[in-house]
């Protein structure tokens, strides 16, 4: 039964000539044209490829440098750069310190060993060494140093490796005479790189005189210029010994101001290490006996 009334839907009988359908033989099949306008829209197209593809290229080369080209951090980068919203960039590399060269080593004088010059009220030079090497050693670690305290015969001085080593001792208790009070400085007798050592003793003389107001002292003995250490330690190393003062006529300072001392000794440590200026202390030589006179 048919839906519509051929008779109503054309008035007088008319008919609208229909031509017979095509026979699917005949025909082959096509696809229906588009509505959009092929021109227009590939070339849209193509100008947003190029676009998205030159970005992803500056990109890359941009992370590409010869230092990061297969590294992790160059990997992060490139998986950050593709998300939508990256939150954090790849931490950078830091670079690793020699600990070598951040080292510094302080021996306390008869420590462990022996008491050294012992005075008539028993004051023992190791108990003033250790206190005035305790001291640097704080004063140098909050400069951001690694400072070795070092017993007087430590195994660790075998080729031991710093910027720089200064065993510290005091002088005789004896009065010898008003002469003997004041400070000595002295290298290795025979040094690798004698003008490191030289530098070093400068630093020492004229740092330390000016923080404490002592008298230099030239009169240095062998047991200084060939102290033990000097021979155990690496040649790398630049070192120095200082007699602080005398434990008789300089005993106030040492033991009341080991404070001032101290820093006297980091002050000359740090003109070394950081090359700072440093001019000659003229002096004029006073003959001190090594023992009391009779």
């Amino acid at each position: 039964m048919s839906l519509f009334n051929s008779s109503s839907q054309y008035p007088d009988g008319e008919e609208p000539d229909v031509e017979p359908a095509a026979s699917s033989s005949s025909i082959p099949n096509s696809p229906k044209p588009s509505s959009i306008p092929r021109g227009k829209f590939g070339m849209f197209s193509g100008i947003q490829s190029i676009l998205t593809y030159a970005f992803l290229f500056a990109t890359l080369f941009t992370l590409f440098t010869p230092d990061n080209l297969f590294s992790g951090q160059m990997l992060t980068r490139v998986f950050e750069a593709w998300q939508a919203n990256p939150t954090t960039m790849a931490p950078l590399v830091t670079e690793v310190v020699n600990t070598d060269m951040n080292r510094i080593g302080i021996v306390s004088g008869h420590w462990k060993n022996d008491s050294g010059s012992v005075c008539s009220n028993g004051l023992t030079e190791e108990q003033v060494n250790l206190r005035i090497a305790s001291l640097v050693q704080s004063k140098l670690t909050a400069e951001g140093f690694q400072v070795d305290l070092l017993e007087e015969f430590d195994p660790r001085l075998s080729q031991y490796k710093a910027i720089a080593l200064v065993s510290i001792h005091a002088d005789s208790c004896d009065f010898l005479n008003d002469a003997a009070t004041g400070y000595k400085v002295a290298a290795a007798l025979d040094s690798a790189y004698p003008e490191k050592a030289t530098r070093l003793t400068m630093c020492l003389v004229d740092r330390y005189g000016k923080a404490t107001g002592l008298q230099y002292k030239t009169n240095t003995t062998i047991d200084m210029t060939s102290y033990h250490a000097f021979g155990e330690i690496n040649t790398e190393t630049t070192a120095a010994i200082i007699e602080a003062g005398y434990l008789n006529l300089d005993q106030q300072i040492l033991t009341q101001k080991p404070d001032v001392i101290a820093q006297g000794i980091v002050d000359g440590l740090l003109c070394f290490i950081r090359n700072e200026n440093v001019v000659p202390i003229q002096t004029t030589e006073t003959i001190v006996p090594t023992q009391a006179s009779p």
